[in-house]
C-alpha cells in the first residue's frame, strides 16, 4: 500500500538526514540528486528539518554560484553531545563527541586493582565529567559505554561475572543517577569491536564475519547477514570457555582456564614467548604484553627491528636471551609466530565448522600487532583443518575499535530519537 502523507515526509527526512551524516554538507540541489525526489518535496523537508533544528545552513557550494540554491546544509551537529567509555580491568577512556561523531575531548586513566568500589566508581564519574567539561558541553544525550562480561539480552545490563571488578557494574547505575538526562547504553566490548570493524575496518566489505578478540582475554563477536548475534543469554561469543586440546583440563561454568583463554590470553602468549627466548624487559604499559611480544616478533621476522610491522607503541623492548646473533632471534620469532597461529587456528577452526563465516577477524590489540603475517599463518592453518574457505584479516584498529564501536552505537541511538518524525 502507499505510504501515507506523513510516512512518506518522514522516510524523506530520514534519508535526507542519513546522506548528510554519510556525505557531509549537501545543497538542495545535491540532495535532490542523490534522493530522487523533486525540487519541491525536497524544499520542503530542508524547511521542515531546518525549523526543527536539526539542519542549518553551513556556508556556500562555491564563490561562483550565489542565491538559494548555492547554500550548503548540514547537520546541527551541536544539537546534541555524546560519551563513549571502554571500561577495562585496569582502567577506562573516555571520548565526548558532537551529534555527527566529531570527537571533541578525550582521556583515559588508570583504576588499580586495589580501589575499593566505591573509589574506582568515583574515579570514572569524575573522568567522564571533566572530559565533558573540556570538550564544552552542557551536557549528554546518549553515553555508550563497552566493558567485557555478558549483557543481559532482557534488561541490557551488564551481568555480575566472576572475575571482573565490581566496580563496573556499579559504574552504569552511578552514571545514570549522575547524567539523568541522558541515555546509558551498555555493550560488551567484543560486539563494539565488531561493529566498529563492520563500519570503519577491515569487515567494511563483509555481511558475514567473525571477530576474535585477542587482548587481555579473548572473546568473539558474531556477524550474520550483517547483525550481531547475542546469544539467548547474551554469551554468544565466549570463546574463552570453549574447550580445546593443547590446554591442561577443560574450563568450568566459573572458570575459563582449561579452555581457548588458555592458549590465547594474554598471559598464555607471554609464557609462550618465553618458551623461545623471547623476554619482555618492561612491563609497565597499559596495553596487553602480549602485543608488544607479538608485534616485536613480527618485526624479527620481517627483518626491521626498530619499525616492525604491528608493534605495540609503549610496550617494553622485546629480546631474545639465546642464540645472539639476529639470524638466531630471527628464527625463534618465526618459529614462535608458527606456535601461536597453531593455538589461534585451533580456535577459529571451531567456529568456522560451526558458523562458517566467510572472514575471521584478528581483533584486538594482540590482532592488530600481529598484522598481516600471523593473519596469514592463522588462514593457512584454518585452510588445511576446514573444507570451508575462510579468510584471516588483521584487525584495522586494534583495542581502539571498543571505543569506536561504543561512540558508533551513541550516536546511532541519539540519531534515532533524534531524526524521527515528532508523531513517533
Amino acid at each position: 500500500m502507499p505510504a501515507s502523507p506523513s510516512t512518506a515526509r518522514a522516510i524523506n527526512d530520514r534519508l535526507a538526514l542519513r546522506l548528510l551524516q554519510q556525505q557531509g554538507s549537501l545543497t538542495a540541489g545535491q540532495l535532490k540528486q542523490l534522493t530522487g525526489l523533486s525540487r519541491p518535496t525536497v524544499a520542503d523537508l530542508v524547511e521542515r528539518l531546518t525549523d526543527a533544528g536539526l539542519i542549518a545552513v553551513v556556508g556556500e557550494a562555491g564563490e561562483q554560484r550565489r542565491g538559494p540554491n548555492a547554500k550548503l546544509y548540514g547537520i546541527v551537529a551541536d544539537r546534541a553531545h555524546l560519551a563513549a567509555l571502554d571500561v577495562r580491568t585496569e582502567g577506562v577512556s573516555v571520548i565526548v563527541s558532537d551529534l555527527v561523531g566529531t570527537v571533541l575531548a578525550e582521556a583515559s586513566a588508570p583504576i588499580g586493582g586495589d580501589a575499593g568500589t566505591g573509589p574506582a566508581v568515583e574515579q570514572a564519574v569524575a573522568l567522564v565529567e571533566r572530559v565533558v567539561k573540556e570538550a564544552g558541553a552542557d551536557r549528554l544525550h546518549t553515553v555508550g559505554i563497552g566493558a567485557p562480561g555478558l549483557i543481559d539480552p532482557a534488561s541490557g545490563e551488564l551481568r555480575d561475572s566472576t572475575g571482573l571488578p565490581e566496580w563496573h557494574r556499579s559504574l552504569v547505575a552511578a552514571l545514570q543517577e549522575r547524567l539523568p538526562e541522558a541515555r546509558v547504553i551498555v555493550e560488551n566490548e567484543t560486539n563494539l569491536a565488531a561493529l566498529a570493524e563492520q563500519r570503519d575496518g577491515v569487515a567494511a566489505d563483509r555481511d558475514t564475519f567473525v571477530l576474535l578478540w585477542l587482548g587481555h582475554g579473548t572473546g568473539a563477536a558474531v556477524v550474520l547477514d550483517g547483525a550481531l548475534r547475542r546469544g539467548a543469554s547474551g554469551g554468544t561469543g565466549e570463546i574463552g570457555f570453549l574447550p580445546v586440546p593443547g590446554t591442561t583440563g577443560l574450563p568450568s561454568a566459573v572458570d575459563c582456564e582449561g579452555g581457548f583463554h588458555s592458549l590465547a590470553g594474554s598471559a598464555a602468549i607471554v609464557e609462550l614467548a618465553r618458551s623461545f627466548g623471547l623476554l619482555i624487559e618492561d612491563a609497565s604499559a597499559p596495553e596487553p604484553l602480549a602485543a608488544g611480544v607479538v608485534g616485536k616478533a613480527v618485526a624479527l621476522v620481517a627483518g626491521n627491528t626498530e619499525t616492525g610491522v604491528g608493534t605495540a607503541a609503549g610496550v617494553g623492548t622485546v629480546t631474545a636471551d639465546s642464540p645472539p646473533d639476529r639470524d638466531a632471534q630471527a628464527a625463534s620469532a618465526d618459529r614462535f609466530l608458527d606456535t601461536l597461529a597453531d593455538h589461534l587456528a585451533v580456535g577459529a577452526a571451531s567456529v568456522v565448522a560451526i558458523l562458517d563465516p566467510g572472514c575471521v577477524v584478528l581483533g584486538g590489540e594482540v590482532g592488530q600487532a600481529g598484522g598481516g603475517v600471523l593473519a596469514a599463518r592463522v588462514e593457512e592453518r584454518v585452510r588445511r583443518m576446514s573444507p570451508l574457505a575462510t579468510v584471516v584479516r588483521p584487525s584495522g584498529l586494534g583495542g581502539a575499535a571498543v571505543l569506536r564501536g561504543a561512540l558508533l552505537t551513541a550516536r546511532d541511538a541519539a540519531q534515532d530519537e533524534l531524526f524521527a518524525p515528532p508523531d513517533r
